[in-house]
């Protein structure tokens, strides 16, 4: 499989005081759906702007299908950034927004996205700037998925948009890259809702890498144990505790890693409680420094 994106202890610094990103390293592969996630002001946005070529990186090396992206029409016109907040000119209505991005992406397919402005119900005639942001969220996405860019990246796509239009969102998105594969990265803070078509999952936090692992390894691979103190203490003893909540007697103890089917009989002959946790969960408990990341990781 072809590398589309390689950061080799890629840095951006903002003078002496502020490092937004931090020698990250990590490669993106051809066809993949990728979640880029972090919390807000980890530098997940900064690396998307590097990577789209809006900023140039401090040092480290960057390349995006093989070459550098600055100044290089070669590659950014393989490239579709979809981000929070779209700007268009004053005087834009949706159709000119789609009229004009045929002149900048390739693969644009106007019949494509004609589609999706009926699943969106967007108004054709309408000036952006006179748009919800539910339904400015919606045009970017239609960009987007029309664009059919080899590389399309998708910063918090869809903020003010309601449940049942991200759900929409989700399906054209998995329908159409079924049929049209390219390369996907999703940066998004609703991870629950997103987990099930991500294939890759890269966490940044403080500008470091945490997390370069596939989505499928990754279910599955942390739980909560609740019961009694002694026996959550016992059950949990020698296994890498990323989380510990007391409850008067009980404990609510969050551990990384399989459990055997011995284990899971261990859990019910003891009375315990193990429930899976979600991967929002996860990257949440990982984030909030709760737990040493080298022992939480330490299977990378």
């Amino acid at each position: 499989m072809s590398t589309v994106v390689e950061l080799r202890q890629l840095t951006k610094s903002y003078g002496s005081q502020v490092t937004a990103v931090d020698k990250v390293s990590f490669k993106i592969e051809q066809n993949k759906i990728y979640g880029l996630l972090g919390r807000n002001g980890a530098g997940k946005t900064t690396i998307m702007h590097m990577i789209t070529a809006q900023l140039f990186a401090t040092s480290g090396v960057l390349k995006v299908f093989g070459e550098e992206p600055y100044e290089n029409s070669k590659v950014l016109e393989r490239i579709c950034f979809i981000k929070e907040s779209q700007k268009y000119p004053e005087v834009y209505r949706v159709v000119d927004v789609l009229d004009q991005a045929g002149c900048f992406f390739p693969n644009w397919d106007r019949e494509y996205a004609d589609s999706l402005i009926k699943d969106f119900q967007l108004p054709l005639k309408r000036r952006v700037k006179k748009l919800s942001r539910g339904m400015l969220s919606a045009v970017g996405i239609v960009v987007g998925l029309a664009s059919r860019a080899p590389l399309t990246i998708f910063d918090e796509p869809y903020l003010g948009l309601d449940a049942v239009a991200r759900g929409l969102f989700y399906d054209r998105l998995l329908e159409d890259y079924a049929e049209h594969p390219r390369t996907v990265i999703l940066s998004t803070h609703l991870i629950d809702e997103v987990s099930r078509i991500l294939e890759h999952i890269l966490v940044i936090d403080k500008g470091q890498l945490i997390m370069n692992e596939d989505a499928e390894s990754l279910r599955g691979r942390a739980f909560t144990v609740i019961g009694s103190s002694a026996k959550v203490e016992a059950f949990t003893q020698q296994r890498n505790v990323i989380d510990r909540v007391p409850m008067g007697g009980m404990l609510s103890a969050t551990i990384m890693g399989e459990l055997s089917k011995s284990d899971h009989r261990t859990a019910e002959a003891e009375g315990l409680e193990l429930v899976p946790i979600s991967l929002q969960q996860l990257i949440v408990y990982l984030t909030q420094n709760k737990a040493d990341r080298k022992e939480v990781l330490s299977h990378e």
